[in-house]
């Protein structure tokens, strides 16, 4: 069953789309996003690859960052994720590691690919076979490689995520 919508989601998601639209105006990409944890904003981002010349600076990956900062943690269990535009498969991955609650987007991803951001070539590639993938990726195993999980493992005071 998909949650209702409230008048709370729809302020925080007019508040995203103003980032982005003002993203835009300023050179920056046409997305944004907030960090919200009850009726509290946590945090702001906006769409700064090409600013930065940062190719992870996605505006939802701009707005954890900056909450997990605000909250002193890397885990922003119980807050919620708004944003301009449905996360592109980065941004998810982000999403997921910083264990959020939920997130609610206005624009899906083929808004997104209208405006000539077309996410759909990564999805596509991660049902691909890694041989099939434009960039290689090889496993080169070496005497050592596990040996920052053994130390990992063995570290007493190791913060478990």
């Amino acid at each position: 069953m998909t949650p209702r919508m409230t008048i709370d989601d729809n302020i925080w998601l007019e508040r995203a789309v103003a980032l982005a639209t003002a993203n835009v105006a300023d050179d920056g990409g046409p997305f944004g996003a907030v960090v919200v944890r009850g009726e509290e904003l946590i945090s702001c981002g906006q769409n700064r690859v090409t600013r930065d010349h940062d190719p992870t600076a996605h505006a939802e990956v701009v707005a954890i960052r900056a909450a997990c900062r605000a909250l002193g943690d890397f885990t922003l269990a119980g807050c919620t994720l708004y944003t301009s535009c449905e996360p592109c498969p980065l941004c998810l991955s982000a999403v997921l590691w910083s264990r959020l609650d939920r997130v609610v987007f206005a624009a899906d991803r083929h808004d997104a690919a209208r405006g000539g951001f077309d996410d759909r070539a990564f999805y596509d590639l991660m049902q691909q076979p890694r041989s099939a993938w434009p960039v290689r990726i090889n496993e080169q195993r070496t005497a050592s490689a596990t040996a920052p999980f053994d130390a990992w493992l063995a570290h007493e005071r190791r913060t478990a995520y």
